[in-house]
């Protein structure tokens, strides 16, 4: 992966103490390919451009190294000046040099802490000037855009709410655009269902509106029920998402995805050792009083150490070893594919079968069976119960898609 992003010399073996942003550093890359179609957005007619992403800009700040991830810390929420400030200058002493804050914290239900609002963008700026951190926002509407580039904001930050809704979105680009800001660095968190392509909407509209600081943060997605994580991470969409756009940073938001503080130091080794950007983690200078989201923030000195306990590796040289053990890989993955397809063989000729009989193509006690017994059985093979359940689900839906197609076609032969 590339990786464009600040370093915050938190990874093991490098100084931390010695750096602080004087200016903005913003390399070019080739520009974007067009396609031409015309779409009609508010009155008025513009032309959508693709997504490639091939011109995207570096988020970076000052005399950095862009070899290695960025960390971007701070409170959930802005609370006080007092709380903001202590927090801010902790981090800093760490090395952190992005800083992030709630100004606007949109609740699931009415009557929570849903921020201070205006007023925490003055200390935003005293932090910035106290401790020349960069600092960090959530922007979700177009009166958020305004408030925080007028006070001189560096970093805009869409949330998971925000980047499900077309309709924000467009608003948050058209303000950047009208506000003629299309160089500040713009951060878009996946949305709350597992939906690549609205992830991708909602980078490809702030692209149309000219921002080519783009990056995308992982924060996991939603679950019904009790679960391990707060959202799971289902690494599979982040990497589909970097398999498009290779030159897009993506960084991972461990904290919103655990939802505890003792899951941010697996989780974030988990995300470098997929070869994300950087990491964006909570801290607060006394988390069990914070007033939001308490259990996922660490105070400065824990996310220090938990930083400097963290690997990074960079990419490997292939050797023999490794080349051989990527051919069998390659070899069984081969295999898949033929019982896969010998498989689908079957199913049609059950298919055939079903439709003689007048028998239904989906038999949900014979579905419960095979999931209940494969599941048993591939768990005690050491793989995870998760990837089994979506394994043995896209078979099916497979298995039946082609019973129907076969049955649906026969009869539109007859």
């Amino acid at each position: 992966m590339g990786r464009h992003f600040l370093h915050q010399n938190h990874i093991r073996g490098h100084c931390r103490h010695d750096f602080i942003p004087t200016q903005r550093i913003y390399p070019y890359r080739p520009h974007i390919r067009a396609t031409g179609r015309i779409i009609n957005h508010g009155g008025r007619a513009q032309t959508y451009n693709k997504m490639t992403m091939t011109d995207i800009k570096t988020l970076a700040a000052g005399d950095t190294d862009l070899d290695r991830p960025i960390i971007i810390s701070g409170p959930c929420s802005a609370e006080t000046p007092e709380q903001t400030l202590d927090t801010a200058k902790r981090l800093a002493r760490a090395g952190i040099k992005i800083f992030r804050a709630g100004i606007w914290k949109p609740r699931t239900k009415p009557g929570g802490f849903e921020g201070i609002g205006v007023p925490a963008l003055q200390w935003m700026q005293h932090v910035k000037e106290t401790t020349g951190m960069l600092t960090a926002v959530e922007v979700a509407t177009r009166s958020h855009v305004e408030a925080a580039l007028s006070h001189n904001i560096d970093i805009l930050w869409i949330g998971a709410r925000t980047t499900g809704n077309p309709f924000a979105m467009q608003e948050i680009a058209d303000t950047i655009r009208d506000m003629d800001a299309p160089e500040t660095p713009v951060l878009v968190k996946n949305p709350m269902n597992p939906d690549l392509e609205l992830w991708i909407g909602a980078l490809e509209r702030l692209y149309n509106a000219g921002v080519k600081r783009l990056g995308a943060i992982h924060r996991g997605f939603s679950v019904y029920g009790t679960s391990l994580y707060r959202n799971r991470p289902q690494w599979r969409i982040p990497l589909e998402l970097r398999r498009r756009y290779p030159d897009l940073p993506i960084i991972c938001d461990p904290s919103h995805m655990g939802g505890k503080r003792e899951l941010i130091a697996s989780l974030s080794q988990q995300a470098l050792d997929m070869g994300f950007d950087g990491l964006i983690i909570e801290s607060h200078c006394n988390p069990d009083c914070a007033w939001s989201d308490k259990d996922q923030q660490v105070t400065p000195e824990a996310l220090s150490a938990i930083l400097d306990h963290l690997a990074y590796r960079d990419t490997p040289v292939q050797n023999e070893s490794l080349l051989m053990l990527r051919q069998q890989i390659d070899q069984l993955d081969n295999e898949l594919l033929d019982i896969l397809s010998k498989r689908m063989s079957i199913s049609r000729e059950i298919g055939k079968y079903k439709k003689d009989h007048m028998m239904p193509v989906v038999q949900p006690g014979r579905y419960g069976d095979i999931v209940s017994t494969r599941v048993k059985t591939g768990t005690d093979m050491g793989m995870g119960e998760d990837f089994l359940r979506s394994v043995l689900s896209a078979i099916h839906e497979e298995s039946v898609r082609q019973q129907i197609e076969l049955i649906d076609g026969e009869d539109g032969a007859e």
